[in-house]
């Protein structure tokens, strides 16, 4: 087994993890999921994202605060593992890589579906396998390299949310009439009243909103990589407030201003109806573009996250010894070999799967998402309790509004788990997610052995010494916090 994580390449700086922290926030979740939220909720669809990104804050700021004191590849499987217990990091680890692989499958169809706007006559599968290959490609050179090109993708990403929300301010400040409709900040109570569908609406779009944020903890992961991670951290967990006033609440009222909420994406996605609007010539084929890049960037970062998850849990002794190998160049080769078979699964699905699902694929990917922040969450608990029982040495980046912040994020994720079962569209989410905990227990109790039932020792950045023991007695706790 290998037990240093040191083996991995630190070549992520600070630009590439402040961008993939710009650009993870954008992807299908917002340019096609955003209106089926706003269907749900109408214009208060607004208080929805503002609520789930406060709470999703708190869920980075306690990641950030243990990953600039622990920064290791596997990130939150790890601090599960140590602060929670083997059993809590090995299911939170496998959930993550299966929420990443449900997401990427889902998200390679989405790529085949735009090639074909494009390419009608070619068969899906033949994007799928071309895309898989190339993506496959790069996270196999290196990091840098990763991380270079998720640069340039959240870039396009960015500067394309920034054209749409000035050009629609435009729009509205000149009064300029769209399908018939005058554009005015009025349009957010004219159809119905800002809260159309009742507090039962909001509450239903959660399901959707948290599945747009689904992905922001992958930030954490690249700890182990960055080059400077209490520099590079910290800046990147303090830009999600930013990410969604700019890309969803900002937007989004951009939008509902300039169209009735009620007919948002009556007509395809949201913002081909942006782009028509401002008049840009093949607005569509702007838009397709946008969102060609948008899942590019998304399947990328699932590969790279899902895999290095992957390389942590070995470690630890949850997964395959020949999950811990690196490359000459320190990337986790198999693992990223593991994510491309995971992958071609799409190519089956993508012919017998049909295109309606997105709400059941976005149900089952809430349940993971909001399981693996319940579990930082907790962990941050736990860790904090630590340093306060054996007065270590506080951390570099505490979370803020201590302890009631945290309190407050772990009853909102309790409370989507309960919108998930309450509707029946996405109660299949709770069901699929019983029966995989299930079995991750299962196969827990059935094939870990040695020292995979025994809490990660993980390298303390404010401790004097490496962390080399498991905690047996109040002292070796102490060194461990």
């Amino acid at each position: 087994m290998q037990h240093s994580p040191a083996a991995l390449s630190r070549g992520l700086n600070v630009r590439h993890i402040r961008f993939m922290a710009l650009g993870s926030a954008i992807g299908t979740g917002l340019f096609y999921g955003s209106a089926s939220a706003i269907q749900a909720a109408g214009p208060a669809v607004l208080i929805a994202y503002m609520i789930a990104g406060a709470a999703v804050f708190m869920v980075m700021r306690s990641l950030g605060e243990m990953a600039v004191r622990h920064p290791v590849a596997g990130s939150f499987s790890q601090y599960a593992g140590r602060y929670l217990g083997p059993l809590a990091g090995f299911v939170t680890g496998w959930t993550y890589v299966f929420e990443m692989a449900i997401v990427a499958i889902a998200d390679v169809t989405a790529f085949s579906i735009y090639m074909g706007f494009w390419f009608p006559e070619t068969p899906r599968w033949i994007w799928i396998l071309a895309v898989i290959f190339f993506l496959t490609g790069i996270n196999l050179l290196s990091v840098r390299v990763f991380g270079e090109l998720e640069f340039w993708f959240s870039l396009v990403k960015v500067l394309a949310i920034g054209a749409m929300i000035l050009g629609g301010a435009a729009l509205i400040v000149f009064g300029i009439q769209l399908g018939g409709h005058q554009p005015s900040f009025g349009q957010l109570v004219d159809h119905g009243g800002f809260m159309p569908n009742g507090f039962g609406g909001m509450l239903a779009a959660f399901s959707v909103v948290v599945f747009a944020f689904g992905g922001v903890e992958t930030i954490g992961v690249t700890a182990g990589e960055a080059a400077d991670p209490k520099r590079a951290i910290p800046q990147a967990v303090n830009t999600v407030p930013v990410r969604v006033l700019l890309f969803y609440v900002l937007t989004l009222t951009v939008l509902m201003s300039l169209f009735p909420w009620n007919e948002v994406g009556t007509q395809g996605s949201p913002f081909v109806q942006i782009f028509d609007g401002l008049g840009v010539p093949g607005a569509a084929h702007v838009l397709n573009a946008v969102v060609i890049t948008a899942a590019l960037s998304a399947i990328n970062s699932d590969i790279f996250g899902a895999g290095r998850v992957l390389f942590g849990l070995a470690q630890q002794g949850h997964a395959p010894r020949s999950f811990g190998k690196v490359s000459k160049r320190g990337v986790p080769w198999l693992t990223v070999v593991v994510m491309t078979g995971v992958l071609l699964v799409g190519v089956v699905l993508n012919a017998v799967i049909p295109e309606d699902v997105f709400l059941v694929i976005a149900s089952i990917a809430t349940f993971a998402t909001v399981w693996v922040w319940v579990m930082i969450l907790a962990s941050h608990v736990a860790m904090k309790r630590e340093i306060r029982k054996y007065a270590l040495a506080p951390s570099e980046f505490p979370s803020p509004l201590w302890p009631a912040a945290s309190i407050a994020a772990i009853a909102f994720m309790t409370l989507v788990i309960g919108v998930l079962g309450w509707f029946e569209e996405t109660r299949v989410a709770l069901v699929v997610g019983a029966i995989w905990l299930g079995l991750l227990a299962a196969a827990y109790a059935l094939w870990v052995r040695g020292d995979g039932r025994r809490r990660p020792a993980l390298r303390d950045e404010t401790a004097p010494i490496p962390v080399v023991a498991e905690a047996e007695s109040g002292r070796q706790k102490a060194q461990l916090g």
